[in-house]
């Protein structure tokens, strides 16, 4: 039986303003540019709409959300259907009236939406405080049928998670998409800095390898202390550390941006290299899938036993 074709991806690493109408032009403008350069499937970081607002606690900021369908979808899916692209974006969905969630929305090469993936995760963490905007997801682990085929997508602080991945390549995607805002705090980077982007970077390559999967991480670059129209955080901020980057499913990094400036990463997913590694490291196949069962607990005391 003949494989797919291989197709290629865009991984866009942006920067984030104060306006949010200025961002979503930007991150229009960067999807038609890695179209003409050749990408099939185009994944934007996370909450590219805004500077990253979970710095602070402020109930004026759920003003930022926007329903699905609704005026990012509508913009980002005329350009899929223009350019005959698959597009990832993740947003701030306003589900209902005190009801909110991180969302990456699945655009077709029709423009419609084709999927919806609610953040999973929920971190909250000094400056990280996205407890108190978002719902954990509700929808599961998904992977989503495309003209190339299935792809599966998580947010952020899912990249931590075995679980999550495997569950989603479990289902069938061939490619992992993490869309990411993750960054240094200013005063720990001399020390912690180059640590820290490496076990990130390193867990994910775990995904890759334990899965068979490629996987695609897209982060934002620069500083920001969470301003949006004006309003923002007083302190140090976030200092965003960039390093989108696409592993293949030997975990070895085929693309990578800088940590300090826009780019745009165009990489080949190759299904025959996925087929190959799966058959030399059929992990699938050995999975003891009858001994799992405890997985499901929150710990195991010293007796065995599961507790929540």
């Amino acid at each position: 039986m003949a494989l797919e074709q291989n197709y290629r991806v865009g991984l866009i690493q942006m920067s984030c303003g104060p306006d949010p109408d200025a961002n979503l032009d930007k991150a229009a403008a960067r999807v038609r540019e890695a179209a003409h350069e050749g990408a099939q499937i185009i994944c934007l970081p996370e909450l590219f709409r805004a500077q990253y607002f979970c710095q602070r606690e402020d109930i004026s900021l759920f003003d930022l959300a926007e329903p699905i369908p609704g005026p990012s979808t509508e913009r980002l899916g005329a350009v899929a259907r223009e350019e005959n692209v698959t597009v990832i974006a993740s947003l701030f969905e306003r589900r209902a009236a005190g009801l909110y969630h991180n969302t990456a929305a699945i655009l077709g090469q029709d423009g419609s939406v084709a999927g919806l993936y609610r953040k999973m995760h929920i971190p909250d963490d000094p400056l990280y405080y996205e407890k108190f905007y978002f719902a954990p997801g509700d929808l599961g682990f998904k992977a989503f049928d495309t003209s190339v085929g299935k792809i599966g997508t998580l947010v952020c602080w899912d990249q931590w998670y075995p679980e999550g991945a495997r569950l989603t390549a479990l289902q069938g995607a061939n490619v992992l998409f993490y869309p990411t805002a993750i960054g240094w705090h200013p005063a720990e980077k001399q020390e912690f800095g180059e640590a820290q982007y490496s076990a990130w970077q390193t867990i994910q390559r775990g995904h890759a390898i334990a899965n068979g999967v490629y996987v695609a991480a897209v982060n934002r670059v620069g500083h920001e202390n969470g301003d949006v129209r004006g309003n923002r955080v007083e302190g140090p901020g976030l200092e965003f550390w960039g390093g989108s980057f696409l592993a293949d499913p030997f975990g070895r990094v085929i693309a990578k941006a800088a940590h300090d400036k826009e780019e745009i990463l165009i990489a080949e997913i190759d299904l025959r290299l996925l087929e190959e590694t799966r058959r030399n490291w059929p992990f699938l196949r050995d999975r003891r899938i009858d001994a799992y069962g405890p997985i499901v607990r929150r710990f195991l005391d010293d007796a065995g036993s599961g507790t929540e």
